[in-house]
């Protein structure tokens, strides 16, 4: 499983589909569409774009929160926030060879998504981020830690976590040594998408 995730940002449908292309020009392989507060239209028709991209890229097209949207367009799974439809649901609607990854925010949030089970975990928040309008309390690097060891003090194998929320560049090294397998990344790629480079080499 890829260890850099791209979060796609834009306040347009096509701020949103040029951000994508960008990113896939400078050798993103993981896309998550995730575009708040827009139009049901214009949202299904973003990610047919960008599923329709991916696949040109051979990159993995994951949808935020649309379940049935990800179906329809044969995207390659989704991504649930802790409020969306259960991973049980989306996995009734998707089969089994889709993509499910689910956000977390404390252990037993993370618990919950290993027993559920998802595929992926996209816990945080790291750091304050504006891309977030109902920001989750801010882990930093000491919370991270604290759920690792929490997970390791139970022998529960540590599943894929990325960090997410304000992840940039130089958190890396340190996720890495705590135990994180990834990052899902959204405004320094979105603002300087050559530094999808610096992160695969980053990312042992």
């Amino acid at each position: 499983m890829e260890k850099l995730q791209y979060i796609s940002q834009g306040r347009t449908k096509a701020e949103q589909e040029d951000n994508i292309r960008k990113a896939l020009d400078h050798g993103i392989q993981w896309v998550q569409v995730r575009w708040k507060n827009a139009d049901e239209a214009e949202f299904f028709h973003l990610c047919e774009i960008s599923k329709q991209l991916c696949s040109e890229y051979q990159a993995v097209c994951i949808i935020n929160d649309h379940v049935q949207m990800a179906k329809d367009i044969d995207a390659d799974g989704v991504h649930l926030g802790l409020k969306d439809v259960s991973v049980e649901v989306a996995r009734d609607i998707l089969g089994n060879h889709k993509i499910i990854g689910g956000t977390a925010n404390t252990i037993s949030d993370v618990l919950q998504r290993i027993n559920e089970p998802c595929d992926y975990i996209g816990l945080g928040p790291l750091r304050f981020t504006s891309t977030k309008e109902q920001l989750s309390p801010i882990l930093g690097f000491e919370g991270y830690r604290d759920i690792i060891e929490g997970l390791k003090a139970q022998s529960i194998d540590i599943p894929k976590i990325y960090a997410i929320g304000g992840v940039v560049l130089q958190d890396m090294e340190l996720l890495q040594q705590i135990g994180i397998y990834g990052a899902a990344v959204s405004g320094e790629i979105t603002s300087r998408p050559a530094v999808i480079s610096e992160f695969k080499k980053a990312m042992i």
